[in-house]
This record gives C-alpha cells, sequence and structure tokens, in this order.
C-alpha cells in the first residue's frame, strides 16, 4: 500500500498490543507546560511497544534537536491515559480520536490531540468481486458485530455507496442506522473472528485488521477502505496527546514535526504496521474539534 501524507482532512485499527509493561516514573518538569521550550530536555512518552521501528529513529532524531525522549512502555491501552493525566508521562502515543474522547468522558479529563501520526485504514474484501461497483443491488455485506468496528465499518460502507446512514454516519452508528430503503446492499453482523471464513457466503465484508491473513488476502485486496479526507474517518486518526495546559509546548510540537517528516520514522511506521498505515498531518484544531465532536456523540448516545 503506498504512504499516502496529507495536511488537511475533513481516521484503532488498533497498532498490535504487546504485553511489555514496566514502570511509571515521575514525568520530567524540564519541558514545562504551555508556550514554554529549550534545548536539551526530557519528554516522557508513554508508547504501547516501544519495540515498534518507528520509535529507535524518532529518539534519534529528538536527540539531533537537544531533546531527550524516555518512551515509556505499557502494556495495556488502559494505562497511558491515566499515566498521562497523572503527570507520569508528558506525552503518549498509542490511541485514535475515538479512545481518547471515551477516555476522557468516563474520567472527567481534558487530554487533547497536539498531533496525528496515522490512520490504519479498515478494509472491505471480496472473494466474488473485484470492485465495490460490481457488487449487485440487494447482496449481503458482512461488518464486525462489536460496537466500535461496526460503527467504523458502516461508515467505510457509506464512504463505498453501498449504505447510507440515517444519523449520516458516526462513531456510534449501528445497524439501526442503516436505511434500508436507499441502501445499495443488505448488511449482516458477524463476530469479528468468524468473518474470514464466512467471506465466500457473503457478496464482501469488512474484515478486522487482525484477521486479514486468516482469510488468505492482503491489505492490498481491499475493494475499499477508509476514505481519509471524509470527515467521518478523522476520528480514526492516531495522535500524539497531551494535558490541555501543554498544547501550545513548543517543544512537544517539534516532536510531532519531527514524527511526521523524519524519513527514518516514517519508514519504520510503515515496517511495524505491515506497510498499511497512511501518514497524515492533521491540523491540530481539526483534531480538536474532531474529539469535541465525538464527545458529545458519545454523551448523546448514553
Amino acid at each position: 500500500m503506498s504512504r499516502r501524507t496529507t495536511s488537511v482532512i475533513a481516521a484503532l485499527a488498533a497498532v498490535p498490543l504487546f504485553v511489555a509493561l514496566s514502570g511509571c516514573a515521575t514525568a520530567s518538569s524540564d519541558a514545562g507546560s504551555g508556550d514554554s521550550g529549550s534545548a536539551d530536555e526530557t519528554v516522557k512518552i508513554g508508547v504501547v511497544s516501544k519495540g515498534d521501528a518507528q520509535w529507535a529513529p524518532f529518539v534519534e532524531a529528538a536527540a539531533e534537536e537537544g531533546i531527550t525522549v524516555e518512551l515509556v512502555d505499557f502494556g495495556s491501552y488502559e494505562q497511558p491515559n491515566p499515566a498521562l493525566s497523572e503527570g507520569e508521562i508528558d506525552l503518549n502515543q498509542f490511541q485514535h480520536i475515538v479512545y481518547l474522547a471515551e477516555y476522557n468522558n468516563a474520567s472527567g479529563s481534558d487530554l487533547t490531540p497536539i498531533g496525528s501520526t496515522a490512520i490504519y485504514p479498515l478494509g472491505l474484501y471480496s472473494t466474488k468481486y473485484d470492485d465495490v461497483d460490481d457488487i449487485p443491488e440487494g447482496e449481503t455485506v458482512a461488518v464486525p458485530d462489536d460496537a466500535s468496528n461496526q460503527a467504523r465499518a458502516l461508515n467505510v460502507l457509506q464512504q463505498a455507496g453501498l449504505v447510507e446512514l440515517k444519523d449520516g454516519g458516526t462513531p456510534y452508528s449501528d445497524l439501526a442506522q442503516v436505511d434500508t430503503d436507499t441502501s445499495k446492499v443488505k448488511i449482516t453482523a458477524l463476530e469479528a473472528a468468524l468473518i474470514p471464513t464466512s467471506l465466500p457466503d457473503v457478496a464482501a465484508a469488512i474484515i478486522n485488521n487482525d484477521f486479514v491473513e486468516d482469510a488468505g488476502l492482503t491489505f492490498d485486496d481491499a475493494i475499499a477502505q477508509d476514505d481519509p479526507e471524509d470527515p467521518n474517518a478523522l476520528p480514526y486518526v492516531n495522535i500524539f496527546a497531551a494535558r490541555a495546559e501543554d498544547s501550545d509546548n513548543e517543544t512537544y510540537l517539534k516532536l510531532v514535526e519531527i514524527f511526521q517528516t523524519n524519513e527514518d520514522v516514517q519508514a519504520g511506521l510503515q515496517e511495524s504496521s505491515g506497510d498499511i498505515a497512511l501518514p497524515l498531518q492533521v491540523p491540530a484544531s481539526d483534531l480538536v474539534a474532531s474529539l469535541a465532536k465525538v464527545q458529545k456523540e458519545a454523551d448523546a448516545k448514553k
């Protein structure tokens, strides 16, 4: 899959989870907060799997700019946000906007995105059709039955022109939002792990990235996927997150720039993602607006 970079976007598949828990020390105060920023600073960044290929060149590139990066490795997705809220780390990078919105709502925190990294596209696959336009009207398409992946899958299908969603498409859309009168295909929900073996029984299916190879497919076989320029994809962009008071910290923003523009870092990102990551440079203001929108939608869904 080719690498794409865009400066505007009008959206886990999560990075792989590795269990390698390390302790959290108190975050360095060298970087300060607000607009402050100077050379020879230490910044603690929470990640899930610091062994991913992008991190070594990232640390090296930051050091060349006078910034010492200390990666704090966490063993589960539940840990980096509380550590950031409590000041044990300065930044984290492991999640997309939807995940952050749900954490903020549940915890009352005000963590905020300060820069984008990439989107890991969710794909539509078929063993019967080579193009979305070839799928006949009235055929059945499978989507995952868990709420988070189902909502994203429905948004992908709407972007592909196969369904229309009554709510326009949100991170909380479900089968009830499918407008059956105006949609081209019928939708069935299956357990995500079972979809690969069920693919021959349907016209097409949204398959989680973890299960694509189980279906004997490659990511290049997708006949549709998230459109990074579609507004409904933005909530699935992975981000650097900071505490709200640090959103303008010059050192932290410099680290975002390094991640987004350093060629070795970007090459490592492709290596660790299996070449499916689509790097993105989304304005922080767009990320913040998306976070606020998703948090509002989450509240309304309660």
